[in-house]
């Protein structure tokens, strides 16, 4: 075999695999002096890095970024060639996993401490500060017994450990500056200040939305931490959300930052150092949760086994719960109320007229969704139907308005049943029982009414006893609509007042039936309202 640049390119002998494939096997020897050179820059950095008395000091983000880049490189390598499933290599090959992710973490972490004053952040329930100086400390030191661990392992594998060049320490050494270099660049004008807070403020609170299993992951207790990890806290999830925080940032600094937007609100910067402080904490999240599930949570090879992990579980979850997890929950908290602030502050307030739901009125589902909407916004939003006003963040005052609409509904149905001649002028011997099932039999017939019993079951004896034929039956049919067995498809509406942007949601839960068909069944929402249902 000829050598190449590839990770390919190592005298191997043909074998046939479990499997029953044939397979290349690589010569020890060839692969030890190809590993030499491949892992020589990492070994000589965690050379230096395990003979480093204090290595929270050592470990600077230029150090780990290159740690992190040769570990990627390394572990491309080692899997390229199958270490994974070699009893002689799977060590060293965990321990670069284990390398590349701390290591990931870490810088992480050291860019969050170093941009917290810049983040402009509300005041949580903890501090935070305290918290990221413990979390670094646990990350680092977790690198620093990785790469005295990996040095170990180098020196079994004979895999020489190169001296370097010149002085580490100094070359890589973290300078910063006081200050910042003049601001000076022009100021991008923007439609209008309104539109740019709105535009983030409104994104902001749908993702706050869509992380509501994470934040409640906040408030698990101890020994419910590993249900967690396979529940809401997957590490596709976490991924997912880190994505779209991450794009939140992303729109911020397109379309608002050196804007005119971003110097006449203060609010501004402060929103964009919450998302981007929870997008940081969201990325450690995710690499702890990928940590937990491919390397901590499963068995290891026996190799791996005669000595103990050097991550322990409870430490690594305890680190994701009560530091990423926890500040995620209270700097999206925090950021919340400030949107909802913001958009109250810049409020377009107008009034529209929506049809209330066909059938059932805002009973329990209609008004549930009508108030978390408004909640969402955290908005002022009134209903006005006929003379009366309600609050339309309230799902029990909604629920209040049902008196109104089932008054109209039974004079509506009780003018019907005159106006279509349903009951007989002829009181005598007539089975009260029967015309009223005749009655609602006719009016569904005719597409006036649900029915939602079938066959419809009525009493043997009927109230009130008292009064004509045509009150017994009025006031009967008015009784099987309050019981829900029979309604009326009307098309009463209600004029709701509050801010434009809420109002535009309310209309277009209107038009999809606020969330139910006719028979009451859920159905879909549209992709702008998915938040409703979460």
């Amino acid at each position: 075999m000829t050598k190449t640049g590839t990770d390919h390119c190592i005298d191997a002998t043909d074998e046939t695999g479990t499997d029953g494939m044939s397979a290349k096997l690589i010569e020890e020897r060839q692969f030890v002096k190809f590993a030499a050179r491949r892992m020589g820059k990492v070994l000589t950095l965690l050379d230096y890095v395990s003979q480093c008395d204090d290595p929270t000091k050592a470990m600077t983000r230029p150090l780990l970024g290159d740690l992190f880049s040769q570990a990627r490189q390394v572990e491309e390598f080692l899997d390229s060639c199958g270490a994974g499933k070699s009893c002689r290599w799977c060590t060293i090959r965990s321990l670069t996993a284990t390398l590349k992710a701390f290591c990931d973490i870490s810088y992480e972490l050291i860019h969050v401490r170093h941009r917290i004053a810049s983040y402009r952040l509300l005041t949580a329930n903890e501090d935070f500060i305290t918290a990221t100086e413990q979390a670094i400390a646990f990350t680092i030191a977790t690198v620093a017994d990785v790469a005295r661990e990996m040095v170990e392992q180098a020196k079994s594998l004979n895999l020489p450990i190169p001296v370097p060049s010149g002085d580490l320490a100094e070359s890589y050494a973290e300078d910063s500056l006081d200050g910042q270099l003049a601001h000076d660049c022009g100021v991008r004008h923007v439609k209008t200040v309104a539109e740019t807070v709105t535009m983030l403020a409104t994104e902001f609170l749908n993702l706050a939305s869509e992380s509501e299993a994470v934040r409640a992951a906040s408030r698990a207790t101890p020994e419910d931490y590993h249900h967690c990890l396979t529940d809401s806290l997957r590490e596709e999830r976490l991924r997912r959300l880190e994505f779209q925080f991450h794009n939140l940032q992303s729109q911020y600094d397109t379309h608002v930052s050196g804007t005119e937007a971003e110097r006449q609100d203060d609010d501004l910067p402060v929103l964009r150092g919450h998302a981007s402080v929870v997008f940081h904490l969201l990325r450690c999240a995710t690499v702890f949760a990928h940590f937990y599930e491919r390397h901590v949570n499963r068995e290891r090879c026996h190799a791996q086994s005669q000595k103990p992990s050097l991550v322990q579980p409870d430490a690594l979850l305890s680190v994701l719960m009560n530091y990423a997890i926890t500040f995620i929950d209270q700097y999206i908290g925090c950021a919340v109320d400030l949107c909802q602030e913001m958009l109250q502050r810049y409020a377009e307030v107008v009034e529209v007229e929506v049809a209330i739901p066909k059938y059932r009125g805002f009973h329990v589902r209609p008004s549930t969704l009508v108030s978390k909407l408004v909640l969402h916004y955290g908005s002022k939003v009134d209903m006005r139907l006929e003379d009366q006003v309600y609050d339309a963040g309230s799902s029990l005052d909604l629920f209040r308005a049902n008196e109104k609409i089932n008054a109209q509904k039974r004079r509506w149905l009780a003018l019907e049943i005159v106006r279509l001649g349903l009951v007989p002028d002829n009181e005598n011997g007539q089975d009260t029982v029967a015309v009223v099932r005749s009655v609602v039999l006719a009016l569904a017939a005719k597409g006036k009414l649900m029915l939602y019993e079938q066959p419809l079951e009525l009493p043997d004896r009927l109230c009130p006893t008292e009064g004509t034929l045509l009150e017994k039956v009025t006031s009967e049919t008015g009784r099987l609509l309050a019981m829900g067995k029979i309604d009326i498809g009307t098309d009463i509406t209600a004029q709701f007042r509050g801010d434009r942007r809420v109002l535009a949601d309310i209309q277009l839960l209107a038009k999809h039936g606020y969330g139910e068909d006719n028979f009451g069944n859920n159905i879909a929402l549209p992709e702008r309202l998915t938040y409703l249902r979460r």
